[in-house]
């Protein structure tokens, strides 16, 4: 196999295992497109370069929306994508933002990227800590591929709106494969609230006092598809709603409070984050209606990591919590199912059967190898994929063959009750293999094994009654711990 260098000096095999001569030039039309915000010349769109539309939110929960199965929150466009695609109930993420944006895009596991969670593992007080975290790195390295280069190269105009967190300068979108940025940095949270002026260098500035940033952010990634629809594009949208700060539009708030609470959905404001996300959603699908794009167009939506709620059953802080991710087990923040199941539709016209839904285990690292099935362009040669594409799965819901077990390793601490030492997580890690799933907690070594076929709220510990499972799977997550060279972190002296 011959390869050529990525636009940053990345190795990407070449198609038809041929080096490009036209590297250069394709490098000069995707600066100036990045420039004017429109793409550079590329061909037509055909039946094996669909367009492709990644909906990320932030903090979303499982049970955050309609399709599945909230009947106090509000979503009828994510209903929608639910009603005409193909919904997965058992999607997972890492838990919490910045480490399942590293494996989105790359398709690498953490110790690949050295991401294991937002700025660093020395959360909480130092006193109650027992072990020294693992360093944390918070920018995705330029030695990385994402698949925004790998598509730039497969002749894709390319552009992500909204929250990057990985990086800022150097490591801005514009410098991992994205041709055209807005309102994406390094900060993991809309500083300046939801409502213009956002303090955001990345957003325009012409907006109108109190717009909303999920509908600017809608609106901008509008204007970009229609300048780019004679062309194959990839809009990755990754909303920053619903993250913390909780604020909603008046008269949404309004209305939710005339509303009657259902189980652990009963915060007004938080409800009104939802329902904007979701109308920032409907405009997108609106305008592809409108561009007569739809048929041509994989629409995926996804969440980055468990809702925020949970929290109080676990004895960390009740005042933290805005939703329930009930049934499951906790919420972000944690290795429990809570923190890290999420809802994950993708809508692909001619393939996904409407109104259909899967069993199949899939992890954030698998999207980057399925988004190449996608468009038929290969990758990186030159490291190692740790996600398994789920194409096979996307026509009837079926991998053509087992996935494999999914991993997380979370060397650090996230602070839960800051005074009392109450944790939402110690370092850990965790092993899913078919049905079951094990975590095993670094400070203690405990492990707790659970069936989640029939314990998905993860009350029946296994671990003593099932011992020669537990052992195995301990034994493989200490397998591929190794062989992916995940630091540990250590007892403190």
């Amino acid at each position: 196999m011959v390869h050529y260098a990525g636009t940053m000096g990345r190795t990407i095999a070449s198609p038809g295992g041929r080096a490009s001569s036209a590297l250069p030039i394709l490098a000069v039309a995707l600066a100036l497109a990045a420039w004017t915000g429109c793409a550079s010349p590329q061909p037509a769109r055909t039946a094996d370069t669909p367009n492709i539309v990644l909906l990320m939110a932030d903090d979303l929960g499982w049970t955050d929306t309609g399709a599945y199965g909230s009947s106090y929150y509000e979503t009828p466009n994510i209903d929608r994508l639910a009603r005409e695609g193909l919904r997965f109930t058992d999607a997972y993420a890492n838990p919490n933002c910045a480490p399942t944006r590293a494996a989105l895009l790359t398709g690498r596991y953490s110790p690949r990227t050295g991401i294991y969670t937002v700025d660093t593992g020395e959360r909480g007080l130092a006193k109650f800590r027992k072990m020294i975290p693992a360093p944390n790195v918070t920018n995705l390295p330029l030695s990385e591929v994402t698949f925004g280069e790998a598509l730039q190269l497969a002749g894709y105009a390319t552009a992500v709106m909204g929250k990057w967190h990985m990086g800022t300068g150097e490591f801005a979108p514009e410098k991992q494969g994205f041709d055209f940025n807005v309102g994406g940095n390094q900060t993991g949270s809309p500083k300046g609230g939801y409502f213009a002026p956002w303090d955001n260098p990345q957003m325009p500035t012409d907006a109108p006092k109190g717009q909303h940033l999920a509908d600017r952010l809608a609106a901008e990634a509008v204007k970009w598809m229609t300048l780019n629809r004679e062309r194959p594009f990839l809009l990755y949208l990754p909303f920053y709603s619903v993250h913390s700060p909780i604020q909603g539009k008046a008269d949404l708030v309004t209305k939710y409070e005339a509303k009657e609470p259902v189980g652990g959905h009963r915060n007004p404001t938080y409800a009104a984050m939802v329902e904007t996300l979701d109308s920032a959603i409907g405009q997108v699908l609106t305008a592809l209606d409108d561009l007569d794009l739809t048929r041509d167009t994989v629409v995926i939506f996804y969440s980055d990591n468990g809702g925020v709620g949970g929290y109080a059953e676990a004895g960390v802080e009740a005042n933290l919590e805005v939703t329930s991710n009930a049934p499951l087990r906790g919420g972000k923040g944690m290795l429990y199912e809570g923190g890290v199941r999420v809802p994950l539709i993708v809508r692909y016209p001619g393939v996904t059967p409407p109104g259909s839904v899967t069993g199949e285990p899939v992890m954030c690292v698998d999207l980057f190898p399925t988004l190449l099935d996608i468009v038929r362009t290969p990758g990186p040669m030159d490291r190692e994929i740790d996600g398994v594409s789920f194409y096979s799965a996307l026509r009837d819901g079926h991998r053509d063959r087992p996935r494999g077990p999914i991993y997380w390793h979370f060397p650090g601490y996230l602070e839960g009750r800051r005074e009392v030492g109450a944790w939402r997580t110690t370092p850990a890690g965790a092993i899913r293999e078919n049905n079951y799933k094990l975590i095993e907690f670094f400070e203690t070594g405990e492990v707790e094994l659970y069936n989640l076929t029939e314990d998905i709220s993860e009350r029946q510990n296994l671990a003593e009654v099932d011992r020669p499972r537990a052992e195995e799977m301990r034994n493989k997550l200490a397998e591929w711990r190794r062989l992916t060279n995940a630091p540990m972190p250590q007892p403190q002296p």
